[in-house]
């Protein structure tokens, strides 16, 4: 790749760089290489290590990180990375203690390695010990906005609404430029009956800053935008824009596609097989375009349209489980159905996950052929 060796550390910057932009086999090759020159160099295997995460190569993840830690035995980034990839394979404790034991060697106010442990524990379900790692960020770090968000977010995965808004809207106090933090509270809003202030906090999220649909969706139906017909009116006309750029966007087969990848590339992602049963979701459909249109209103309200898919994707993504795949959420939800109301929804087809979870009620399907 260079007519002359680079350094370790000049492999190690450069496979950041194409990790960032997303061209992960890019990094992994560039770390490959590099480890074969410098077999010493431990950051070359955490790196290596992440790229393996993100790639939700568990299994090669967890050696590359072994290495890591056998050249350094103490080495924050790799500890941080084996125990996320051991919450991977359901050994919490193991997970916890390294967790614990580089919050002890001085890292409790390392918003980065926090954040990481705080997130991975999110990411396993483990909201509880999510919350406690953010309360200690956010204690020694009340500065952070994007600590505080993390807090305010997995307050409300438990239930605690209030203090979930409450800390957002002191994360948006922090830096009132954190769109992600202020389009969730806008929804936390609208979800309380809040019209208005959800609104406010969708409104000021700039129209091509705006990545979720449903959001501009929210905002169309509060100001009455969606079935109006005047067009002149220029201030809903460049959110009716928007939203029609987002539906095209999602619903094309291929940006579709991607959009899934990107999904499973960000990290907030098996071992030895090449694809497994949540990676079935990326080629459905095909090249073509599905031809049935559906709307589904859940009972809180909520309506998503679309294909089956891109309809339980958007579920998904309003349940605030964008990390996991479509299929993993639809065993999730499954699951819960079937300890509160008995029901048996299968789980690994989109259609007939709807379909089902129609039939028992548990939600409204409109199908227009």
């Amino acid at each position: 790749m260079s007519d002359s060796f680079w350094t370790s550390e000049e492999y190690d910057e450069h496979a950041h760089e194409l990790y960032n932009v997303g061209d992960l086999d890019g990094a992994l090759e560039t770390l490959k290489e590099g480890i074969t020159l410098y077999p010493d160099a431990v950051e070359l295997y955490v790196g290596l290590g992440y790229a393996r995460l993100a790639r939700e190569e568990f299994a090669w993840a967890r050696r590359a990180f072994q290495q890591a830690l056998e050249l350094e035995p103490d080495h924050e980034d790799a500890m941080v990375g084996m125990g996320e990839v051991l919450l991977r394979f359901g050994r919490t404790e193991e997970a916890l203690r390294l967790f614990r034991d580089v919050e002890a060697m001085g890292f409790d106010d390392d918003v980065e390695l926090m954040l990481t442990m705080g997130r991975a524990l999110y990411r396993s379900g483990a909201f509880g010990r999510a919350r406690d790692v953010f309360v200690r960020l956010v204690a020694a770090r009340p500065d952070s906005a994007e600590a505080v968000a993390a807090l305010g977010y997995t307050l409300h995965r438990l239930g605690n609404e209030v203090e979930a808004a409450r800390h957002l809207r002191r994360a948006l106090k922090l830096s009132p430029a954190l769109h992600e933090a202020r389009i969730y509270l806008g929804h936390l809003l609208y979800e309380r009956g809040d019209a208005t202030g959800a609104q406010r906090e969708f409104e000021r999220v700039p129209p091509t800053d705006h990545w979720d649909s449903v959001a501009v969706y929210r905002l169309l139906e509060i100001r009455g935008g969606l079935d109006r017909a005047e067009r002149e009116d220029r201030a809903l006309a460049v959110w009716r824009e928007r939203l029609a750029f987002l539906d095209e966007m999602e619903n094309d087969p291929i940006e579709r596609l991607l959009a899934e990848v990107e999904d499973r590339m960000g990290g907030e992602s098996s071992g030895w097989e090449l694809f497994d049963d949540d990676q079935l979701e990326l080629f459905e459909g095909g090249a073509e375009p599905q031809s049935v249109r559906l709307t589904v209103r859940l009972p809180g309200g909520m309506v998503f349209r679309g294909d089956w898919l891109y309809v339980v994707r958007q579920m998904r993504d309003e349940a605030g489980f964008k990390h996991e795949s479509v299929f993993t959420f639809m065993r999730r939800l499954a699951e819960g159905w079937h300890e509160r109301a008995g029901v048996d929804v299968p789980a690994t087809d989109p259609e007939a996950f709807l379909r089902m979870a129609a039939e028992a009620r548990l939600l409204h399907l409109e199908i227009d052929e």
